[in-house]
């Protein structure tokens, strides 16, 4: 299937399959070009049964104020593979850096902005994650983290 080459990061995505879209397929939301990456393989893949972005809302304490929050994750997908039953899968994207502990800085180097974005970013995606792998767990499906090298084969 043709798709336009897209030059934005943001977009409104239109599938060629909306029947598999468990939602509104007329308001699909990319907020990158590898969430619409992962969008058109999903439209396209003849084992995707249904799948569906940013439909469900998962519930997680945040480190940074100890309230409640929550949390949308990018896609939940159903698989149907041969005559192996159906899986489904919670999948998340996010860049590889976003998914590692923010290297401890040597007591003698100074605090850094960057430093502290990371360490919080860190935080905030490590408790959507438990809680996203918690609600997996409740339900039979699997939780994924799909960052560039899963997308692109980078290492």
């Amino acid at each position: 299937m043709l798709y336009t080459i897209m030059k934005y990061y943001r977009g409104r995505f239109v599938p060629h399959n909306p029947s598999k879209y468990n939602g509104n397929p007329t308001n699909i939301i990319y907020r990158s070009s590898w969430e619409f990456r992962v969008m058109r393989y999903l439209d396209e893949n003849s084992s995707i049964v249904q799948w569906s972005s940013e439909e469900l809302a998962i519930p997680y304490v945040s480190p940074l104020d100890g309230r409640v929050h929550r949390y949308f994750p990018d896609f939940i997908v159903k698989i149907k593979r041969d005559s192996a039953p159906i899986t489904i899968h919670m999948i998340e994207i996010k860049p590889a850096a976003q998914t590692r502990i923010p290297t401890a800085r040597k007591t003698s180097q100074p605090v850094t902005r960057k430093y502290i974005t990371e360490v919080m970013t860190y935080g905030v995606n490590n408790a959507k994650w438990k809680a996203a792998a918690e609600y997996c767990n409740d339900r039979g499906w699997k939780f994924i983290v799909i960052t560039e090298r899963e997308l692109f084969g980078k290492k």
